[in-house]
């Protein structure tokens, strides 16, 4: 098949990064990355900090089409993508219902569960109900003594605890509640792994392994420690079935374009369990998703660019419904 070589007219882009998120340094470094590969790629394209005025910096500099590189509130949620919709502005990924619906990691377990797909079992609690120790109690007597707690909307495992009581229970759900509803989880023990998706592929599978007691934002983002493998050691056959369960998973919520599902392989039943979905995952050279396309030999800079043809699907779609 011969290469397409036409050049693609993106117009100005902005890569939106920042923000007001607990995520905001890493969707700064994101942000930035993303910027230097479009810029090494000869793409007209602009950093914006949406925490200042962000109306005013998209006008100032004409943008004709954006790059989200938001992590957490007000990035993932369908919050920008509303906005971006509502000034006629291209961008990059899932559009606003579908990001809402995989930042709500309740929402999303609720639906893979009446699709059959694997999930660990939970429950939950308002951000504004008080704890007693007979609710924590019945909690760990339903779900077990290792639990995982952590807020319905955020990322980076943000508020996120694994507790081993119910004094602990308590502290968590306290914890996670400055931030939003929660989630609690039952806990599965095995190795984690994500699939990176691409345009409607999924990408090769990484495992990753941590000596902290799970893979908490230190272990993402500040740990030396952290090992990741890809190709994540599995056989051709658990391979197929983790890229199609995440290719499932992902398009069930609507989600389309780029993004990444996270899964725990448990140990005891040797199920690959769904954790949750991210429409706009990191997206460092180090990260995982550009660590899955280098393993099909796409380098960074043609990643991005890659993931900045994603604009123009909902161009297309509107198009059609128009």
């Amino acid at each position: 098949m011969k290469a397409n070589n036409k050049k693609i007219n993106y117009g100005k882009v902005a890569v939106l990064m920042g923000g007001t998120s607990a995520e905001r340094e890493v969707s700064l470094m994101s942000g930035q990355a993303i910027c230097n590969g479009l810029l090494k790629k000869g793409i007209d394209a602009v950093a914006i900090d949406t925490k200042e005025n962000i109306y005013q910096s998209l006008v100032d500099h004409n943008i004709e089409r954006a790059f989200i590189a938001l992590h957490g509130r007000d990035g993932e949620d369908g919050v920008i993508q509303g906005f971006l919709k509502m000034l006629n502005i291209p961008f990059t990924g899932s559009d606003t219902a579908s990001s809402g619906l995989a930042m709500n990691k309740l929402l999303c377990k609720q639906l893979w569960l009446q699709l059959g797909l694997n999930t660990a079992k939970f429950s939950q609690i308002s951000q504004h109900q008080k704890v007693d120790f007979e609710w924590a109690k019945n909690i760990i007597e339903r779900l077990g003594n290792v639990l995982f707690v952590k807020p319905i909307r955020e990322g980076s495992s943000v508020g996120m605890s694994k507790i081993h009581n119910v004094e602990e229970l308590q502290q968590a759900i306290a914890t996670a509640q400055k931030f939003d509803d929660v989630l609690i989880e039952q806990f599965i023990d095995g190795r984690e792994y994500t699939v990176g998706i691409l345009n409607g592929k999924a990408l090769p599978s990484i495992s990753m392994v941590t000596p902290n007691e799970f893979y908490d934002y230190q272990a993402k983002y500040q740990s030396n420690s952290t090992e990741y493998f890809c190709p994540s050691g599995l056989n051709a056959v658990d391979e197929k079935d983790i890229q199609q369960m995440a290719l499932i998973a992902f398009e069930s919520l609507g989600c389309y374009g780029w993004g990444r599902v996270d899964f725990i392989r448990d140990t005891a039943s040797n199920k690959f369990m769904l954790l949750e979905a991210n429409t706009v995952p990191g997206m460092t050279e180090s990260s995982l998703v550009p660590k899955a396309a280098k393993a099909n030999g796409i380098d960074f800079s043609t990643l991005v660019e890659d993931i900045l043809k994603t604009s123009f699907y909902k161009q297309k779609i509107e198009s059609c419904h128009g």
